[in-house]
């Protein structure tokens, strides 16, 4: 379905201000029922926040449980007797070596080693596997894995579903008076339940939490279900960008692009030593060169010393001189205080660092990431 919406600005968001058509989510109608202001993301009429506000939803998932949309994200199963080759061609990881049942954070990257799209993929059965990609990189990520896999025996499916996250430390309890049996399920985790749903213990806030698919006519029921229950509210775009930030994790497209390597994003963990020196996927020859010859920039985790700075923020050395650029910025509730991440120059890494505001130069300390502790259960 597609309505007619003005998005809206929220934070760092790229919402347009044009009248377009937008896709709606199985939840379109509990969001308008609970008093969403809804704005324009990645093609789709989302929730940006509730009644509630930003700020106390952001506490709210910290404290107990938060509901999210998270519909608008891709879905691709990739099954047949080359679909472990096939993704070891399509991301740096051995899949082909994956355990049933457990979920790689890993990315898309083009021949240039730059991220075309970070993703999830979840080994459900020897022979086929799910990637949980982002909405706004849709067309581009079907398109690509379509073409490199048309040289593998392999049968690539979008899969239309609902997909919720709930996340925060009572998430767990919830979904267990629920009938869920998740005390068992790791981190990092998938399973496929009956019916067509699928069950994640996974999620992007740095709390606890899961992230769960089911057809679209199941989702608005099971969603209704959950928010009657006083531990769990719904939550905006608004929020669980102020939450994912303040666990120091990157969002494509603003932090993460074609022109950044995994490297210079600070997310080469991802990628398993061997492959880092070699490897048959894409982009495997040329971000082994710039391994080797090192990174030229480098992703930094900064503390505005006053008001909160927003991505796109140009950063300056001491002596006036452009230095790199803040990816994202915000407020964060929990931290008390305003937080960014940065792209800057390697060669100044030990310098001053200052943001320019409108020709105002805000001091920007750089501090260890993430800006909170992380609290997944291992």
């Amino acid at each position: 379905m597609v309505r007619q919406q003005t998005p809206v600005c929220a934070g760092d968001f790229d919402l347009t201000t044009s009248n377009i058509d937008l896709n709606v989510t199985p939840l379109h109608g509990l969001h308008l029922e609970s008093g969403a202001k809804m704005g324009g993301f990645a093609g789709f009429d989302m929730p940006l926040f509730y009644p509630l506000g930003v700020m106390k939803e952001h506490e709210h998932t910290r404290a107990a449980a938060g509901l999210f949309d998270i519909s608008h994200m891709v879905h691709m199963e990739i099954r047949g007797v080359d679909a472990a080759k096939l993704i070891e061609r399509l991301c740096p990881y051995s899949a082909s070596e994956q355990e049933h049942q457990k979920a790689q954070y890993t990315f898309f990257l083009n021949e240039n080693g730059g991220i075309i799209d970070d993703l999830i993929v979840t080994r459900l059965t020897s022979d086929r596997y799910l990637i949980v990609s982002n909405a706004g990189c849709a067309e581009k990520d079907t398109a690509h894995v379509q073409a490199v896999g048309s040289d593998f025996d392999v049968e690539i499916k979008v899969l239309p579903r609902g997909f919720i996250a709930l996340q925060g430390p009572q998430a767990e309890s919830v979904l267990i008076d629920f009938g869920f049996d998740v005390g068992t399920l790791a981190f990092m985790s998938g399973r496929e339940e009956t019916n067509g749903w699928f069950l994640a213990r996974s999620g992007y806030t740095g709390e606890d939490g899961f992230e769960i698919a089911m057809p679209q006519n199941d989702c608005d029921a099971f969603a209704r279900k959950l928010i009657a229950d006083g531990r769990v509210e719904l939550i905006g775009l608004g929020a669980r960008d102020s939450l994912r930030l303040e666990a120091g994790l990157s969002l494509y497209g603003q932090d993460l692009a074609e022109d950044i390597t995994p490297h210079e994003a600070g997310l080469i963990w991802a990628i398993p030593k061997p492959l880092r020196e070699q490897g048959s996927y894409i982009g495997a020859q040329s971000l082994a060169e710039k391994i080797k010859t090192g990174r030229q920039r480098m992703r930094v985790g900064l503390s505005p010393q006053g008001r909160p700075v927003r991505g796109g923020a140009v950063l300056k050395n001491s002596a006036g001189d452009e230095i790199g650029r803040v990816t994202s910025g915000g407020f964060g509730p929990t931290l008390n205080g305003p937080m960014a991440l940065g792209l800057i120059n390697v060669t100044a890494a030990d310098t001053p660092i200052f943001a320019d505001m409108r020709g105002k130069l805000i001091d920007m300390k750089r501090v260890k990431l993430p800006f909170i502790a992380h609290n997944y259960k291992k």
